[in-house]
């Protein structure tokens, strides 16, 4: 951590205050999966349902957030797991909240997944793997990203 003259500031509303404002428990349901494999689409649709139902919700989808928070970072290893890390943070702020948060990231390194699912209190979070085979994934291509990946299989 660069910063060192910082001090954690409690609140006086707890997560218990928000959660029951909202009549709800604040969580996080983490899609992932290979790109094309649907995350996204589960996640929203996850999302409507739960929505329709009279539940504060909100997704943090991979692109998206790559469009702000996290639009200085490439896809090294390094900057993937700085994309995972900052997720992991911000899904936290939203279950605190008291919100039920969607995020839909390949994050393909368990690890990762594991330190977002350490930041979350016991049973709130919620890890989903969309299994969707890879010639699925290839003939969707909803990015371009398999076209010009180099073939290692025949």
């Amino acid at each position: 951590q660069k910063a060192t003259n910082i001090t954690w500031h409690d609140a006086i509303v707890t997560a218990e205050d928000r959660e029951k404002l909202l009549n709800q428990k604040g969580c996080v349901i983490w899609f992932t999966g290979l790109s094309g494999s649907g995350k996204s689409t589960l996640a929203t649709a996850v999302e409507q349902v739960l929505h329709q139902q009279q539940h504060h919700t909100y997704v943090l989808d991979g692109d998206n957030v790559r469009h702000g928070l996290n639009k200085n970072l490439g896809f090294s290893p390094e900057d993937r797991e700085e994309n995972i890390r900052r997720i992991g943070e911000v899904a936290k702020l939203f279950a605190d909240a008291g919100t039920i948060v969607m995020t839909a990231f390949i994050s393909p390194y368990r690890a990762d997944r594991d330190q977002a699912r350490e930041l979350i209190a016991e049973g709130r979070f919620v890890e989903v793997f969309v299994d969707c085979p890879l010639e699925v994934c290839e003939e969707r291509d909803t990015k371009g990203l398999y076209k010009n990946a180099p073939r290692w299989r025949d």
